[in-house]
């Protein structure tokens, strides 16, 4: 047997700490024993079932359809199916898994083989775990619809958040001018993880300064989407990346992105639309190598021991937390 969190129903409250039956690799999958993982947003949507729309993509009608959740893992291989060839017991991996029916939220989980990689050397289990879903996310808006050219101009609005830590840093590492939107309280940490310039978005609106971009990622912006098309130059990329589904402007910006995006990118030559992230083990991979060379790293708010998901979930729904929550276990 093992601890993990189970999803009894919906709801925070609905999240207990059982003793569950420790899972038995199948023959292309490890196990892992978990040392750490990390709270994203769509956790909260299998949790919650909230908003009422995310139970219509796979969270599940009437209860939750995944039972122990957690996507991002980092551990250490116990064992290995008979058909594992990478690995073996004793390797220190991370990966993601979102798609394969969450489990992170436990002692042990059974993980494909495929969705794995060696964690980056000189770094902790938790930074490791952080730094799998946020940093794809980030990545992958970074090239959506065309890659970033050394020299282009990218503001990242939500630039001290989870995501948007890890899109500052990667933005840089591809040449960029970077430009962070955040709050007072975190204007000298963006700074910090290298934007040339921040943006205090309680004192400046940067859609009406006269600047424009090449490519503007929304994390956690409240702007109309006419707003941003219009800090954007003629050929630019807008993409909004997720952040809360709280408050009536957040899903405005969400419906805008989805609906608007692709008819006023027609129009107009400008590129608007939201990302859907797709797991990839080559990102990971990649990601891995930014950390290993000093030019990525992660930056973690709060952590959190695997008897107290509930409490980091509620502190990740509630408050704006500077970089990511850690889950150790």
């Amino acid at each position: 047997m093992m601890k993990a969190v189970v999803c009894t129903k919906f709801g925070l409250d609905g999240l207990k700490l059982e003793d569950v039956p420790k899972p038995i690799p199948a023959d292309d999958e490890v196990l892992v024993r978990v040392h750490a993982s990390s709270v994203n947003y769509n956790i909260l949507a299998y949790a919650s079932g909230k908003p009422v729309f995310a139970r219509l993509m796979g969270v599940g009608l009437l209860k939750p359809k995944i039972k122990i959740p957690g996507g991002d893992i980092a551990g250490v291989i116990e064992s290995v199916g008979k058909n594992v060839s990478r690995f073996q017991p004793g390797d220190k991996v991370f990966g993601n898994m979102d798609g394969f029916g969450g489990g992170a939220f436990a002692e042990y989980a059974a993980v494909p083989e495929k969705i794995l990689t060696l964690k980056p050397a000189g770094i902790s289990f938790e930074e490791a775990a952080v730094a799998i879903q946020a940093a794809i996310v980030a990545m992958q808006g970074l090239r959506y619809k065309k890659n970033i050219e050394p020299g282009q101009k990218v503001l990242i609005y939500g630039a001290s958040g989870g995501i948007g830590t890890f899109a500052v840093q990667i933005a840089k590492a591809f040449g960029a001018e970077v430009t962070g939107v955040c709050s007072t309280a975190n204007l000298a940490l963006v700074q910090a993880l290298g934007a040339d310039h921040v943006i205090d978005y309680t004192k400046e609106d940067f859609t009406k300064n006269g600047q424009r971009y090449h490519r503007i990622m929304a994390i956690a912006g409240y702007h109309s989407i006419f707003d941003y098309k219009r800090a954007l130059t003629p050929n630019g990329v807008y993409v909004m990346v997720g952040g809360s589904m709280k408050g009536r402007k957040a899903m405005l910006q969400i419906f805008q992105a989805l609906f608007l995006g692709p008819l006023l990118s027609k129009k107009t030559g400008k590129m608007l639309g939201s990302l859907t992230t797709k797991s990839s083990i080559k990102d990971l991979v990649f990601i891995k190598r930014l950390i290993e060379c000093r030019k990525v790293k992660s930056v973690i708010d709060r952590t959190y021991p695997l008897n107290e998901v509930t409490e980091a979930l509620r502190y990740y729904e509630d408050r704006h937390a500077r970089g990511k929550v850690a889950i150790t276990i």
